[in-house]
């Protein structure tokens, strides 16, 4: 195992504000390989109860620290490779505790293209350099420079052109120079940014003369920014006052009464506008978009997580429509248990407009199959195929039919998929993706794992953040949302295996293909006879695996078989046994329990026993259960139809930084601004919403010519069961 390094602890355990002991024994388990929803629920008495969160910070930080001394560990051998290596510079590296420090210290060893200073130095320049820095008080510059004429050099003014540029090199190499003016940029720069073309009208038009303070700037404006800057509508830069930097930098490198101070200046001006100033401002405004884009990230992940944790809408038989104009709205009925039994195409929405015979296709279908509910994708002509579902209802729903609006992010991804032509390969593309939402309805989770996280629309400015940064961050949060959730291993598809704690792709076709070849898992421990699935994987797997009506009860519950002695022990302690689990007897003599006091007689973790106490009256517990249901409705309303002061209610399809996007049955989704969120202070609105909450909002204004609503939450209810 590798040895954990005090400085690494300590710079974990600082960064993250964790105990050093609880960062110590995380990371002994990650470097065991242990991952960390496993680490998180089976082995709470060791990292002292972190969460998963703390975990994947703990994780995070050791990755980079490990990075940055390896690092440091190349620099001091590629400086000593050349031979200038000294005791100070290995000090000053070695405890260095940023990258940018690292760097800074190793740029003037960096092997480099030809500059101006190196092709002074090659004309044996670099002499009359540290004769200038040396500041002497008599003599003269020019006699100085005389001395280095050559055919390469054949004037005195270029030979001190050369010295200028070498110090000039110089100076911008020093990492004490470039570190304070970053860091006097960070604190005093500005954004600025202008049109390009400003007669060009754009959505960046805010954009076209406007200037912030780099301290001020929100992540959301630095990407907004930055895609301008990209498509051409924007010119970027940060500004820096000059004139104060050069004064300090001329009081750094100046000597007073010395006869080469003017001809340092000089190279000290020309040292910060060539050389540092761009460097430094390249550095800030890659540190301003490496915030932003954890913003987003953080925003997204978060808004993933409530997406994927919508409650499943059991025992119901779904009518799925994936709205279209032209090419007309695909359907798909799904029976309670998710199988496909017809599939379809409709044209009730222009130019089409057959709404006549779409209705009477609707009708069979609802008395055919007994269709409970419509569910429909919330992209193009989704509104016009909501209207008519509305009508259709109104006319044929005898009170027992209803339609909700379900996101059809990625669905056309999905529909595209090997995995998509697998599941149904008899299928259009086209009409894959309307089973698909109809699935998407009655288990959110078990539909969204089967399609590339990213494409998942729930987060702001994602396409701008490195693609590999986002899916890494976004696969945790769906590998984790997955096992909070726990999964049937005898109904579970291989995509949403593939997501469980140590379970790869390959490992998720095995158990597929084993439970295919020899039926139904009838106890957790089968796992192990499945192909290439070895005990790590097993131990790291199993708590995740769920088995209703199998040979063992404890098999239905999140509880470790590594623990199933100690539930039976506990059982056997209040005189019960397994076939009591989840009775309501057993769950009052659970809720009398003193946990603190049966850990000391069992011999057992606190966290450890709470759980199992949990997991034994609650053995079928979905967490997803205890959220409000989709909001159901009858009837559509119309832009028009909006006047401040209605309060109607809607659901949270999107959070942003600024807002939030509410869909309250029109067309056009309401934003509710971060200061109209709640009648105090909301830091941000992640704080107050969820993507999925119901909520109560009040309109504020509504705008038909741009589709434009305003919406409030102000003395509202911040969320509504439904």
């Amino acid at each position: 195992m590798t040895e954990i390094k005090t400085e690494l602890l300590d710079r974990v355990a600082e960064a993250a504000a964790i105990a050093r002991d609880q960062v110590a024994n995380t990371i002994r388990l990650l470097d065991e390989g242990n991952t960390v929803p496993f680490i998180a629920r089976y082995r709470k008495e060791v990292t002292g109860e972190l969460d998963e969160v703390q975990i994947r910070r703990i994780e995070e930080l050791v990755c980079y620290h490990r990075g940055l001394e390896q690092r440091k560990s190349d620099v001091l051998r590629l400086i000593e490779e050349q031979g200038k290596l000294t005791e100070e510079i290995r000090t000053r590296i070695l405890g260095a505790s940023r990258l940018t420090e690292v760097e800074d210290l190793y740029r003037p060893f960096r092997q480099r293209r030809k500059t101006r200073a190196g092709m002074a130095r090659e004309k044996g320049l670099e002499p009359l350099a540290t004769y200038l820095l040396s500041f002497p008080r008599a003599g003269s510059p020019e006699s100085e420079a005389a001395s280095y004429l050559s055919e390469a050099v054949p004037t005195v003014a270029e030979a001190l052109q050369g010295a200028r540029d070498i110090v000039a090199e110089t100076v911008a190499d020093d990492p004490d120079v470039r570190g304070w003016v970053r860091d006097h940029a960070r604190r005093y720069g500005l954004l600025v940014t202008r049109a390009r073309d400003p007669e060009v009208d754009s959505v960046y038009r805010m954009y076209y003369d406007y200037r912030e303070p780099l301290r001020t700037v929100v992540p959301h404006r630095v990407l907004a920014v930055n895609r301008g800057e990209h498509e051409e509508f924007l010119r970027v830069s940060v500004e820096v006052e000059q004139d104060a930097v050069l004064s300090y930098l001329q009081r750094w490198f100046g000597r007073e009464g010395s006869v080469t101070s003017d001809l340092v200046r000089e190279a000290v001006v020309d040292a910060y506008r060539r050389l540092v100033a761009p460097a430094v401002e390249r550095d800030v405004r890659h540190e301003l978009t490496e915030r932003a884009g954890a913003q987003a990230v953080d925003v997204f992940s978060r808004n993933l997580r409530s997406l994927l944790l919508q409650p499943p809408v059991r025992q119901m038989v779904v009518l799925g429509v994936d709205p279209a104009y032209r090419t007309g709205c695909k359907w798909a009925v799904v029976d309670d248990t998710g199988k496909l039994q017809e599939v379809g195409v409709v044209y009730p929405t222009p130019p089409q407009n057959h709404t006549r015979e779409a209705e009477s296709v609707f009708k069979r279908l609802v008395d055919e199959y007994r269709v409970q509910v419509i569910a429909v994708g919330n992209g193009t002509a989704s509104r016009e195929t909501e209207q008519f579902v509305a009508d259709f209802i109104g006319v044929h729903g005898g009170g027992r039919l209803s339609y909700t609006i379900v996101s059809e992010a990625g669905a056309s991804v999905y529909s595209a998929s090997a995995l998509a032509a697998q599941e149904f390969p008899d299928l259009d593309v086209s009409l894959r993706s309307a089973v698909s939402i109809a699935r998407r309805l009655q288990d959110p989770l078990a539909e969204l794992v089967k399609i590339e996280p990213r494409a998942i629309g729930v987060g702001q400015y994602q396409h701008d953040v490195p693609p590999k940064r986002l899916e890494e961050s976004l696969t945790a949060v769906v590998e984790s949302t997955v096992n909070y959730v726990g999964v049937d291993l005898n109904t579970a598809s291989a995509p949403l295996l593939g997501y469980v704690a140590g379970v790869n792709e390959t490992l998720a076709k095995n158990i597929v293909r084993y439970r295919e070849k020899t039926g139904r898992f009838r106890n957790r421990q089968q796992l192990s006879e499945v192909s290439r699935l070895g005990p790590k994987t097993f131990e790291q797997c199993v708590g995740f695996m769920r088995i209703t009506g199998g040979e063992n009860p404890l098999d239905a519950t999140p509880i470790h078989p590594e623990s199933y002695a100690l539930a039976d022990r506990l059982l056997g302690l209040i005189g019960s046994g397994f076939s009591d689990v989840g009775q309501p007897a057993l769950r009052a003599k659970l809720a009398r329990l003193s946990i603190q006091a049966v850990a000391a007689e069992l011999g057992a973790g606190v966290p450890t026993l709470r759980d199992i106490v949990e997991s034994l009256a609650r053995p079928g517990r979905d967490p997803r259960d205890e959220l409000p249901l989709p909001l159901f409705r009858t009837n559509v309303l119309n832009i028009q139809d909006l006047e401040p002061g209605m309060e109607l209610r809607g659901t949270v399809r999107n959070v942003v930084d600024f807002g939030a996007f509410v869909d309250i049955g029109v067309k056009q989704d309401g934003l509710v601004h971060i200061s109209e969120l709640a009648d105090g202070y909301v830091r941000h609105p992640l704080d107050v919403l969820s993507v999925g909450d119901v909520v109560s909002v009040r309109v504020l204004s509504a705008d038909a010519k741009r589709g434009r609503i305003a919406l409030s939450m102000r003395g509202l209810p911040p969320q509504l069961t439904v």
